[in-house]
């Protein structure tokens, strides 16, 4: 069985998931407007953008794992 934070599995998932719809406009660039122009108040948006952001966050917690583990093996 795979681990979610097997890169073939999670690069495809934070791309699809994180991006859809593709049209006209990704659920993410909507709801980081909102969040930006501080009209993100109804509960259900907010669980939206954390559905979809969450894949992109488990990337970026590999993607920092991964490169911590490589800097921390280059130091004497």
């Amino acid at each position: 069985m795979r681990s979610l934070l097997d890169y073939r599995l999670l690069l495809p998932l934070a791309l699809l998931l994180g991006f859809a719809p593709f049209y006209p406009e990704p659920h993410l660039v909507e709801k980081s407007r909102l969040l930006l122009n501080g009209d993100l108040h109804r509960p259900i948006d907010i669980f939206d953008l954390c559905w979809h952001a969450w894949p992109l966050a488990l990337l970026g917690f590999r993607v920092g794992r991964d490169f911590g583990r490589r800097v921390a093996r280059r130091t004497p």
